[in-house]
This record gives structure tokens, C-alpha cells and sequence, in this order.
């Protein structure tokens, strides 16, 4: 890590109301997310816990317990005797959890589309609409989140009980490399969103082959995506 991504993090964005005791480690767990998966803390950035505690006006153990919680998701690590910092991902581990993932889903979409059933399209499609909705506003948070979901619900809904527990074993890596290692991604969202649009279109249109390889395209980068 260089000097400037080791430098802690601050300018937490505010919160609307004081938080409650009422379930106080999920809602600092929210604002640490959306502060990360926003971009407002770039990847190598330091998180202490002391610090998040005193922003938020709460005590250390919600702090820590939200940590271990984005933790376990794979967005910071811990580095003993060094301190938490939002994840960073090498080149390479990019490149194979984009390998991964497109084999994962371009099974996933085959089975799905082979089943010819209309309930999971429409499925998609909702969420590919929140997408539109969300790029929008610019709400680049709740965005990777929805893409995050979109293509997790497209291997739940092929019927793999396999590629489920495949996928959700490489989740924690596919959400840290893909929401944080564009934090700054200079292009258009909108056309990211539409790009899902497309790909739900392709899976209605019945052809199971094109359906795989363009869900395998999209998830290694040969179609648009940030």
C-alpha cells in the first residue's frame, strides 16, 4: 500500500437522525457500505474503529462488529497489528474471479433459459429496471448492489443447486473485486444498466447458447461493464 492509500478515512457522509441502539451494528454496517461501494473511500484507505465510532456518536462494539461483517463479505481486511482497510484487488485476482464468475454464469443462463419459464425473466427484469431507475440518480451504491443481486438471482434461478454453492462461495471475492476495483468508473452508468436490460432480452429470446456466452462476455468484460 502507498502512503496515500494507507491515509485514514474520513469525511464519513452523514446520517440522517442519530443512529438508535435498535439494531446499531447493522445501521453502522449500512453507512460503512455506502461510503465504500460509493467510492467515497478508495480502495487502501484505513478504517479505525475508534474514529467510526466517534463520527457516528456510538460506541466501539457496533463499529467492530460491522467491520467483521464487511469483513466476512470481503470488502475491508484486517491486517493483524496493522489495522482494517477497505479491500484492494491485484490485476490477477481480478482476472481470475472474472474467469470464474463468467463460467459460473454462462452455466447458469444456459439451465435458465433451457427451462423456458417466464416467472425468473420477469424476475430479472424487475431488478434490471431498479437499475434504470438507480443510474438515474447516480446512487452508485445501491447500483452495485443491484448488480451484485442481479446476478446472483440468475444463478439461483437456474436450478443448480452446484452453481449456487459455487457462486456463493466466490461472492465475497466477486463483490470486493467488482464494486471496488472501479470506484471511480469514468463511464456511463446508465449504459451499464441498459447493458442488463439487453442481457434479460436474450434470455427471453429462448436461445440458450447466446444467452451463456453473452452472460459469459459480460461478466469477463468483453461486453460493457464497468
Amino acid at each position: 500500500m502507498t502512503d496515500t492509500q494507507q491515509q485514514s478515512t474520513t469525511g464519513l457522509p452523514p446520517i440522517e437522525g442519530a443512529v438508535s441502539r435498535e439494531l446499531l451494528s447493522d445501521k453502522v454496517y449500512t453507512v460503512l457500505r455506502n461510503a465504500i461501494l460509493s467510492g467515497a473511500w478508495a480502495p487502501g484507505s484505513r478504517i479505525v474503529e475508534s474514529e467510526i465510532a466517534r463520527q457516528l456518536s456510538v460506541s466501539q462494539a457496533p463499529a467492530r462488529e460491522a467491520l467483521k461483517k464487511l469483513a466476512y463479505e470481503g470488502i475491508v481486511v484486517s491486517i493483524p497489528r496493522r489495522g482494517t482497510y477497505v479491500t484492494e484487488i491485484s490485476e490477477s485476482e481480478a482476472v481470475i474471479g472474472r474467469k470464474l464468475r463468467g463460467m459460473i454464469e454462462e452455466l447458469a443462463a444456459h439451465q435458465l433459459t433451457e427451462s423456458a419459464a417466464p416467472e425468473p425473466i420477469a424476475e430479472l427484469r424487475e431488478i434490471a429496471q431498479q437499475m434504470v431507475e438507480r443510474a438515474g440518480t447516480d446512487d452508485r451504491a445501491e447500483l452495485r448492489l443491484l448488480d451484485m443481486r442481479f446476478h446472483h438471482t440468475l444463478v439461483s434461478l437456474s436450478g443448480s443447486a452446484l452453481l449456487e454453492r459455487l457462486w456463493m462461495t466466490l461472492e465475497p471475492s466477486l463483490m470486493s473485486q467488482r464494486v471496488l476495483s472501479d470506484p471511480s468508473y469514468p463511464g456511463s452508468w446508465a449504459a451499464v444498466a441498459d447493458e442488463h436490460v439487453e442481457l434479460v432480452d436474450i434470455l427471453a429470446s429462448g436461445d440458450a447458447t447466446v444467452a451463456g456466452e453473452a452472460f459469459r462476455d459480460h461478466a469477463t468484460g468483453r461486453r460493457l461493464q464497468p
